[in-house]
């Protein structure tokens, strides 16, 4: 759960990465992110220890309050700003890395299934450290996001991205960081 220290970080997380975030005072009132982040992190504990119908009314809870749905068995790193949440959706067993950038309407789902037999095991997708997912964005599946990638957004990414790479489109295509001059 969240001890102050935690709390602080992802505040300054915020107030570093949201040009609109004032002041911490302010983040810590008005951030849906920030509030989604805490629950999950209740409803994480909880699902950790089996008490699973209790996790999913406090995640609930959350999506309800904030519009940001996060699956209590999801694994999220620290320092995450999910910045204008509302429509955000992370799936079960995704996992989210350190540092991540998760702009609105943002979904991290399982791949289509045919059967709850298929339900087994990784079904979401693991971003790395630093990732920029892009407003209304879909990754989808098992998939990686190498650290310090960029999804783009409205672009629906299906397989897997190289770390410091550009995925963009429907279905995205992966564009390989340009060298500085």
């Amino acid at each position: 759960m969240d001890s102050p220290s935690r709390l602080q970080e992802d505040i300054q997380a915020v107030r570093e990465r949201d040009p609109a975030a004032r002041t911490s005072l302010e983040v810590f009132l008005t951030s849906p992110g920030l509030f989604a982040l805490s629950w999950h992190r209740v409803a994480h504990w909880l699902w950790t220890w089996e008490w699973f119908l209790l996790a999913r009314i406090v995640s609930g809870l959350s999506r309800w309050f904030t519009g940001i749905e996060i699956h209590p068995g999801a694994t999220l790193g620290r320092r995450i700003v999910i910045d204008h949440g509302m429509g955000v959706v992370i799936g079960e067993t995704a996992v989210v890395g350190d540092d991540c950038l998760i702009y609105h309407g943002v979904t991290l789902g399982g791949k289509i299934q045919v059967s709850r037999d298929e339900a087994v095991g990784q079904r979401h997708p693991t971003l790395g450290k630093g990732v920029l997912v892009g407003a209304g964005a879909a990754i989808l599946g098992p998939v990686t996001v190498g650290d310090g990638a960029t999804v783009a957004a409205l672009s629906v990414v299906l397989s897997n991205v190289p770390a410091g790479a550009l995925a963009v489109g429907i279905p995205a295509k992966v564009k390989k960081p340009t060298k500085a001059k």
